[in-house]
């Protein structure tokens, strides 16, 4: 954030990041969903395949890619809507939908 004759300041916080985010989201609780369910061989293969990788492009609604079937099926247990495509060739860059993104508009810092 910008502090004191508008220089940039880094601030370590300690603590949960589920109850940071909350606290600067101004949210009673956030909801951390991991990347293949928690399960160390799920975790594992879809941490590779980018399954932690998606792009929201609104509240409650997510792009990734299919092949991540356990990550992809907890967020649609939690509500969320999930878009899928296949990778094939896109997966090959090393990337998900959120790397491989460019936001239009930014704001300055």
């Amino acid at each position: 954030t910008r502090g004191k004759n508008k220089k940039l300041e880094i601030k370590y916080e300690q603590g949960k990041l589920s109850s940071i985010l909350s606290k600067y989201l101004g949210l009673p609780s956030v909801n951390l969903i991991r990347c293949g369910g928690g399960d160390y061989i799920a975790a594992s293969r879809e941490q590779w395949s980018d399954g932690s990788n998606t792009l929201a492009i609104s509240p409650g609604k997510v792009v990734c890619y299919n092949r991540n079937h356990v990550t992809n099926e907890l967020l649609r247990k939690n509500n969320i809507e999930v878009l899928e495509f296949e990778s094939y060739e896109l997966s090959r860059g090393r990337g998900g939908p959120r790397c491989m993104s460019m936001p239009l508009v930014r704001d300055r810092l």
